[in-house]
């Protein structure tokens, strides 16, 4: 009998899960996450197209309506001078909306270029960077921000948005920079460098792909903290000016009367704490999704 030879053995690889449809998994099992985006997208959707559903406009003024109750007319009624909650509360909803985003772009994308070019390059440009850092963090910024806005007033909410993003990036640059120091000594980032690849380069396309889970989620949270940051100083008259208006001036303007005439303050109050909520839901699951030591 002829002796049967035993078939090599095939080394297989382990199979490795991608990354991007991991955390898309991991992120639609988070129930938290899931209504968080829901309610996200509903906002926004009303935000941007519940004023094509009124006949009224947030400028228009009705003067046969003072401070007229929520009605088929006027849907979440109307303010002391005749102008229409529903179209105001949008209005103020849309620039909240707007500078929570514009904000945390800027100020996460502010402190991974600083940490990161500080933490790689090193030496004088480290040192220079990090004292800008620490100078900014002892600042007073709810002060200096009201000191300065009013100066600054004809440039508008753009400027505000400057203003706000200015204050709210170092502490996710010192982050930043701890992680590029361990990444810099990294293999491919060594060869980057031997092979001549400039360093901009390298930040952009080795260092900053491999934070991209931590600027996510910064940039995430960033969002609610900056509506917080826009409605508590637009309430005190540090941010958008008349006859613009936020959630944090409409919610001012009726403050005063939230006993009285309820419905000048709780529409833009509960929309306000339903962004905010919806927010950090979503934060609350990017950050477990995007968590290395559980993506399955």
């Amino acid at each position: 009998m002829m002796a049967v030879l035993d078939e090599p053995a095939v080394l297989v690889r382990p199979r490795v899960p991608r990354r991007a449809p991991a955390v898309l998994r991991r992120l639609v099992r988070s129930s938290g996450a899931v209504v968080g985006l829901v309610l996200l997208a509903l906002l926004f959707l009303l935000a941007f197209a519940g004023p094509f559903l009124s006949r009224w406009s947030w400028e228009t003024t009705d003067f046969t309506a003072f401070r007229e109750p929520p009605s088929a007319t006027h849907w979440f009624g109307t303010t002391q001078s005749g102008r229409d909650v529903f179209a105001v509360t949008l209005r103020g909803m849309q620039k909240s909306l707007l500078i929570g985003l514009f904000v945390a772009v800027i100020s996460t994308g502010l402190a991974a270029l600083v940490g990161s070019f500080a933490g790689y390059l090193g030496g004088w440009a480290d040192r220079i960077l990090m004292w800008c850092v620490d100078l900014l963090l002892v600042l007073p910024s709810f002060l200096v921000i009201a000191v300065v806005s009013p100066s600054l007033a004809q440039g508008g909410w753009p400027v505000f948005i400057g203003l706000l993003a200015a204050f709210m990036w170092m502490v996710t640059a010192r982050v930043v920079r701890g992680m590029t120091l361990s990444l810099k000594d990294q293999e491919y980032v060594l060869a980057a460098r031997y092979m001549g690849v400039t360093t901009p380069r390298i930040i952009l396309r080795h260092i900053l792909p491999n934070l991209a889970s931590l600027l996510i989620i910064d940039a995430t949270l960033n969002v609610s903290i900056a509506i917080i940051a826009e409605s508590a100083l637009s309430y005190f008259g540090f941010g958008v000016q008349p006859p613009d208006s936020s959630l944090g001036t409409v919610i001012a303007d009726g403050a005063g009367a939230a006993t009285t005439y309820p419905w000048l303050f709780v529409p833009a109050a509960v929309l306000l704490v339903l962004i905010v909520l919806s927010v950090n839901l979503v934060g609350d699951g990017l950050r477990d999704a995007l968590d290395p030591t559980t993506i399955t």
